[in-house]
């Protein structure tokens, strides 16, 4: 029995911009060490604005998605998109699930009261169903967070990239530019609505199942991923020299400011990150996807981020819950503790690359061979 090729040949990737969604990545894990010693207070946050990662993620994300197969439908069926989207993303949401329970009850204390005293069985059915990315109600929680995936709670994210990448294949892909930039226009006035006249002046939020947070993970999620589709169909890349360096300070630069504006000016900060998410999130992507790599240094450092970004964020949060309730439960000073901070970023990366190697690639190769691949 002869095998041909998969039913489409994997694209050249945009290496820069694999590279930004690591520096995004690395980012965040540094943003949730930094979180713990923040007291509860967004405004004392430092690198504040590290969560915009996220919508940064969902921007580059409607780019890719529109990149790999706007121009492919005629040679594959949704199901045949599906199968691609889940050989690529669900085996590391099996796999943080998984580690999530490893931790579990090594967080339990003070700022996680409920852990202790849940059952094991319980604890093991909420991991089966994080592994199949649905969420779970509040009434359902195991740590006190209302998170509706308790285990990981970054999963929350991915479970809006799925319904992104469901609606994409349903309608959203049909879409004439016009009618995408009418979407991408309302999407924008719905997230400036929220950040400057919300209750918070940010989009903290979109992890829970209820009306509030629903609404909040919805509209982090709509302008940035139907932006980023716009942008690869009608943008014109811009070219200039050292375009990962400039794009990654670009990016670093808007999550790390600090927080703008204090509790009685909320629509300060919620201006920046509007600005941020529709305006500087698309030059940013527009410079690194038309930059190229010049040498192989370079190139490896690329390389390297784009491969466990994904890995590292989604891995990354039980080692912050076990983190966060050591420094909470024990009043840890920051001075003391971003030094196992430190320790836990390593770790983190290590367990991403771990994962990576040992777990998600051979996995995916393997799904790819089993689903992909046509046999005549």
């Amino acid at each position: 029995m002869s095998q041909n090729p998969a039913y489409l040949e994997t694209k050249s990737h945009y290496k820069i911009l694999d590279g930004l969604r690591g520096v995004a990545a690395i980012t965040v894990v540094v943003f949730h060490t930094f979180e713990t010693f923040n007291g509860g207070s967004r405004f004392a946050q430092i690198i504040n604005h590290g969560y915009l990662a996220v919508d940064f993620f969902f921007l580059l994300s409607g780019f890719v998605v529109a990149y790999a197969y706007d121009d492919r439908w005629g040679k594959m069926t949704q199901w045949d998109f599906y199968k691609r989207r889940l050989i690529r993303l669900q085996p590391m949401v099996i796999m943080g699930s998984i580690i999530g329970a490893i931790f579990f009850y090594l967080q339990a204390g003070n700022l996680f009261p409920l852990i202790a005293p849940t059952p094991v069985w319980k604890m093991l059915l909420i991991m089966l169903i994080g592994c199949t990315m649905i969420p779970i109600l509040p009434s359902m929680d195991i740590r006190g967070w209302q998170e509706m995936h308790p285990l990981n709670g970054p999963a929350w994210s991915l479970f809006f990239e799925y319904v992104a990448n469901i609606l994409y294949a349903l309608f959203i892909r049909k879409f004439s530019n016009t009618v995408l930039a009418i979407f991408v226009i309302a999407a924008a006035v719905l997230l400036i609505r929220y950040e400057v006249w919300g209750p918070t002046g940010d989009v903290i939020g979109g992890w829970t199942v209820n009306t509030e947070q629903l609404n909040i993970g919805f509209t982090r999620l709509l302008y940035p991923f139907l932006a980023g589709m716009l942008l690869c169909r009608t943008a014109k890349l811009i070219r200039v020299k050292w375009a990962f360096t400039v794009s990654s300070f670009l990016l670093l630069l808007t999550l790390f400011i600090p927080r703008i504006g204090g509790p009685q000016q909320l629509w300060m900060n919620g201006l920046y990150e509007s600005v941020c998410i529709i305006l500087i999130f698309p030059l940013i992507v527009l410079i690194g996807a038309g930059g190229e790599l010049n040498s192989q240094f370079a190139n490896k450092v690329c390389k390297f981020f784009g491969d466990i970004s994904y890995p590292i964020y989604i891995t990354h949060y039980p080692l912050i819950y076990w983190f966060t309730a050591w420094v909470v439960d024990n009043k840890i000073p920051m001075s003391y503790g971003l030094r196992w901070g430190a320790v836990l970023v390593a770790s983190s990366v290590a367990i991403a690359y771990a994962c990576l190697k040992l777990y998600d690639e051979p996995v995916r190769e393997w799904l790819r061979k089993k689903y992909l691949v046509k046999k005549n």
